[in-house]
Formats: structure tokens, sequence, C-alpha cells
């Protein structure tokens, strides 16, 4: 536990490629440092266990929530008792046998390792630059989430889910603070060009 006046939370950034177990290593020495500065919550960007170089290939690395990648890191927060929010995890829908679709899921692991909340995101990037080479169509192969889930007790507050280009959409923040929430979170991915055109790098 935390010795500090007030709670830490960690965000972190990665760089994620096709290779899951090279993104866990690479996530797992950035949650182990935050833990060792004092973090009782670490978060994780939208696409922190893959980003897929195809269709095809985001959809055959998709798992469930009780495969080996949500496994691995929920023994992380049990072993650094340390809460996690992976956001934007790649969870196979639940008629995935017959649709090959997912999800685009936000999940909260408490610091004993128990999955507490999931968010799948409801309103999904679809964007066609042609003049910067760039086609997304998320819709495509992902299933809208239905609702919102109400913000959830960690030790750095009362969070918010949301994910990425949810944040376009006021009304879901509102109702999310009209629900409690003092944090809201938006872990994000961003292309090159979708990112030039929102930040300053």
């Amino acid at each position: 536990m935390s010795t500090l006046p007030h709670p830490v939370a960690a965000v972190c950034q990665v760089t994620a490629s096709p290779d899951k177990e090279a993104n866990f290593s690479a996530c797992k020495q950035m949650v182990e440092e935050a833990k060792e500065r004092g973090a009782s919550m670490v978060f994780l960007p939208e696409g922190f266990d893959y980003i897929g170089s195809s269709r095809e290939e985001t959809l055959s690395l998709s798992e469930s929530l009780t495969g080996d990648t949500i496994s691995q890191y929920a023994q992380l927060a049990r072993k650094l008792e340390v809460w996690l929010s992976l956001g934007g995890f790649h969870e196979q829908g639940h008629e995935w046998e017959s649709d090959r679709r997912i999800y685009n899921s936000h999940v909260i692991i408490n610091d004993k390792g128990d999955v507490i909340s999931v968010y799948r995101k409801s309103h999904l990037f679809d964007v066609e630059l042609p003049e910067k080479g760039v086609s997304l169509k998320e819709s495509a192969f992902t299933i809208p989430g239905h609702s919102l889930v109400s913000p959830v007790q960690t030790p750095i507050g009362k969070v918010g889910l949301g994910i990425c280009y949810d944040l376009r959409f006021p009304e879901l923040s509102l109702a999310l603070q009209r629900h409690g929430a003092e944090i809201l979170t938006y872990p994000s991915a961003f292309t090159v060009a979708t990112g030039a055109a929102h930040w300053e790098v």
C-alpha cells in the first residue's frame, strides 16, 4: 500500500504490435515501475493487448475475458496489489463462433485480481482520409456496446469508463458524472494521421 498522502494514479503509454507477449512484457514492466513509484492504480491505453496489422489479424488474435491475456493481467494485479485499467481490450463477441466480431472493452481489475467492471465501447470510429491514406472502419468488425456502466469505486476515486472516440459524445460524460464519477477515462490509440490532427507532438 502506498504511504504517500494522496493516492497515485499512473498513466502509461505503449506502442503495441501484433506480438502479444512482447506487449505484455512492456506493459508489465511499466506496471511494476508504477507500483514501485507508489501508484495504487495503473492505466493502460486502448489496444494495450495488441494492434493488428489487418482486420483478419485483429480478429484472429482476439480473446474472451477468460483468456490468457486478462488472466496474465489479473495475476499481475494480484501479485503487485495494484488496480489496473485495461482500456481497449479486443474481446471476442458473445456470438463469436457464428459472427466473428469483437467488442472494444475497457476492463477494470482490482488489487485482488478480480475483473470488477467491463465497459464495451459504444461509439465506433469510422473515418476515411484518402489524402492521408487512412481508412478505418471499426464498425466493420466491432460490435457497439449498448450501455454505460456505473462508475467504479477505486483507490483513486470513482472512475467513469469510456474509450477513445466516446469522448466526442458529451452525453456519456454527463451521464457518468450524474452517476457519481469523479474521474473520466478515455484510453485511446491513434494512427499517425489521426494523432497529428489531435495532439501536439
